[in-house]
């Protein structure tokens, strides 16, 4: 069988071959944003964080945390709940003075 002359040769190609993960074959990759809670990623997946630092998880279900209160950053630790709702102020419930 003639090869086709216009394709890259894969010895002098310098763009890596990407092999899907083989439970997602040809699935694209499930991102859910949870409100007032973490980023679910189908995983296995790689984050890189600000300071260029990639870090790795391989489990199929991954939490990213969004809140940035995880001491666990960047995957949640459930910080996210033990925040406490911001109350609006009203005749009954005035605005606190800042320190």
């Amino acid at each position: 069988m003639p090869t086709d002359p216009a394709a890259p040769d894969p010895s002098t190609d310098p763009t890596p071959p990407t092999d899907p993960t083989p439970s997602r074959q040809g699935r694209p990759t499930r991102v859910t944003v949870v409100p007032d809670g973490p980023i679910l990623i189908e995983g296995p997946v790689e984050v890189v964080l600000e300071n260029g630092r990639t870090v790795r998880s391989d489990r199929f279900l991954v939490a990213l945390c969004a809140c940035r209160r995880s001491h666990a950053y960047p995957w949640c630790d459930t910080s996210h709940r033990r925040r406490t709702p911001a109350t609006p102020a009203t005749p009954t419930n005035p605005p606190t003075p800042a320190d």
